[in-house]
C-alpha cells in the first residue's frame, strides 16, 4: 500500500519540520526563552510554537498523509491538498512568530500579524483535517490505530480554536469578556489539548502501526488497546471542554485538570503495556536502530508520567510542569519522531528509487541505505542531552539547561545529516545501484 501511494509532499513536511526544530534548539542554546524568562513571555512563546507548531505538528501532518492510507488500506482523498496546507501552515507560523516578536518589542507592533496567522493556520489545519477525515470515513469500520488518529484530529480542531482565540485576544482584535478570560487562564488547557490530544493521540496511533510493521509484530487490537483509547478519550473530554467551562463559569480549572489526570494515567499505563507486548511478540529478532531509539523515547514518556505523579502528590505541579512538558515534547514526541524518521525516510527513499525495478534486477535492502553505528551516536547524544536538560529544569539550573539544549542541537544536526545522506543514497554501495536508478528529489517524493 505504501509503495502504491507515496504521498508526494510528505518529505517536504519533514524538511520544514526539521528546520523548525533546529531553529527552536538554537534559540534555546543561546538562552532565548524559558527558563531565562517567564513561561508566558513572548520569547518563550516563540520557542514553544517553533517546537510544537513548526516541528511536531508539521512532522505529524506529513506522517499522517503517508500513513493514514496505510492504517485503513484506502488512498488519500486528495493528493493536491497537502501542498496548499503546507504553504498555509508555514506562512501562518511565520506570521504568528512575527506577532510574538512584536509583543516583545523587537519589531513594530501591528494586529495584522495575529489576524493573518489566525486565518492562515485555520486554512492550513482545515485542509489537513478535511483531507484526513474524509479519507478515514471511507475506511470504516476503523482499526484501533486509526481511532486514535480520529481522536487526535478532533483535539487538533479544539487546539486550533483555542490558539486562534489567544492570538485574536493578544493582538487586540477580540475583547469579549469570556474570550479574554479564556486567554488569561487557558494556556494549560491549550498545552494539554495540543501535546496530549492532537500530538499524543496521533503518536500513539501511528506508533501502534509502525512498530508492528517494522518489527514484524502482530497488529494490536487487544482489550488493553481499547482501554487506552477509551480512558485517554475520557481524559481529554474532561480536561478540554470541562476546563473551558470551568474558566467561563468561575469553577476550578486546576481541579478539572486534576480529575482528567486519573483516566489519562490509566491510558498511559495500558499504552505502555501494549508497546512492551509489541517488542516481546516481534518476529524480527534483531532490533533495528529506529526501534532501539524508540525505547528511549518511551523511557522519556515514563519519566514524564512519573514526574507528573510525584508533582501531583507533592502539590507542586506548577513547579514541575516545565520539565514534564519538556520530557513529553522533546523526550517522547520528538525522540520518537526522530527515531521513526530515520526508518521512514530510508523506506520511502528505497521505494522511490528501487520500487519500479523490484523483481527485475538485484536491489539493495532498506538497511543498506543507512549506517546505524554512525547514526546511533547522535541519537544517544540527543536522549542524554534531553534527560540532562530535564534534570536542569527540575533543579533550577538555567545554564545547565542551555548547555543541554546546545548538545541537543548538535545531535539533531548529526541526525539531519544522516537523513540527507539517505536521500542522496550516499552510503549505498555502487554495486547496489542498478542502471537507470536515480537519486530522488531532496525535498519531495517522486509520485509513483
Amino acid at each position: 500500500m505504501i509503495g502504491a501511494s507515496l504521498s508526494r509532499w510528505t518529505v517536504s513536511y519533514f524538511a520544514a519540520a526539521l528546520l523548525a526544530l533546529l531553529l527552536a534548539l538554537a534559540l534555546m542554546a543561546v538562552g532565548y526563552g524559558f527558563p531565562h524568562v517567564p513561561v508566558e513571555s513572548p520569547q518563550t512563546l516563540v520557542v514553544v510554537h517553533l517546537a510544537v507548531l513548526g516541528w511536531l505538528s508539521l512532522l505529524m501532518c506529513g506522517a499522517l498523509f503517508q500513513f493514514v492510507p496505510v492504517l485503513i488500506a484506502r488512498p488519500l482523498y486528495s493528493d493536491a491538498a497537502p501542498l496548499s496546507a503546507l504553504v498555509c501552515l508555514v506562512s501562518g507560523l511565520v506570521a504568528l512568530l512575527l506577532g510574538f516578536l512584536a509583543l516583545e518589542g523587537r519589531i513594530a507592533a501591528t494586529p495584522s500579524f495575529f489576524a493573518a496567522a489566525s486565518l492562515l493556520l485555520v486554512m492550513g489545519f482545515g485542509l489537513v483535517l478535511g483531507n484526513l477525515l474524509v479519507t478515514l470515513l471511507k475506511g470504516r469500520p476503523l482499526p484501533i490505530p486509526a481511532r486514535f488518529v480520529v481522536v487526535g484530529l478532533a483535539s487538533l480542531a479544539l487546539t486550533a480554536a483555542l490558539g486562534v482565540t489567544f492570538a485574536l485576544v493578544r493582538g487586540g482584535i477580540a475583547d469579549e469578556e469570556h474570550l479574554v478570560e479564556l486567554a488569561s487562564a487557558g494556556i494549560p488547557i491549550h498545552a494539554i489539548t495540543g501535546l496530549g490530544g492532537w500530538l499524543g493521540f496521533c503518536a500513539m496511533g501511528v506508533s501502534y502501526k509502525l512498530l508492528a510493521m517494522f518489527m514484524l509484530a502482530p497488529e494490536l487490537d487487544r482489550r488493553g488497546s481499547r482501554a487506552a483509547l477509551y480512558l485517554g478519550t475520557c481524559a481529554l473530554l474532561i480536561g478540554m471542554p470541562g476546563a473551558v467551562v470551568a474558566v467561563w463559569f468561575g469553577g476550578s480549572r486546576d481541579l478539572v485538570l486534576l480529575a482528567a489526570g486519573a483516566p489519562g494515567l490509566g491510558a498511559m499505563a495500558f499504552y505502555g503495556r501494549d508497546i512492551l507486548h509489541v517488542y516481546r511478540a516481534r518476529k524480527r529478532r534483531t532490533i533495528e536502530l529506529n526501534a532501539r531509539m524508540a525505547t528511549l523515547a518511551f523511557v522519556s514518556l515514563a519519566a514524564a508520567v512519573l514526574l507528573a505523579v510525584i508533582a501531583t502528590l507533592l502539590s507542586e505541579m506548577q513547579r514541575y510542569s516545565a520539565p514534564i512538558a519538556f520530557l513529553f515534547a522533546f523526550g517522547w514526541l520528538s525522540g520518537l519522531g526522530l527515531a521513526k524518521l530515520y526508518k521512514i525516510v530510508a523506506f520511502l527513499t528505497w521505494l522511490e528509487c528501487y520500487g519500479p525495478v523490484l523483481g527485475k534486477m538485484p536491489t539493495p535492502r532498506v538497511q543498506d541505505l543507512v549506517v546505524e553505528p554512525r547514526a546511533g551516536k547522535w541519537f544517544l547524544l540527543y536522549f542524554i542531552a534531553v534527560w540532562l536538560g530535564a534534570a536542569a529544569l527540575v533543579f533550577g539550573y538555567p545554564g545547565a539547561f542551555q548547555a543541554a539544549a546546545a548538545a541537543m542541537l548538535v545531535a539533531t544536526l548529526g541526525i539531519v545529516g544522516e537523513l540527507v545522506r539517505v536521500r542522496y543514497l550516499a552510503d549505498v554501495p555502487k554495486a547496489g545501484m542498478p542502471s537507470g536508478v536515480r537519486r530522488p528529489p531532496m525535498l519531495w517524493s517522486a509520485a509513483q
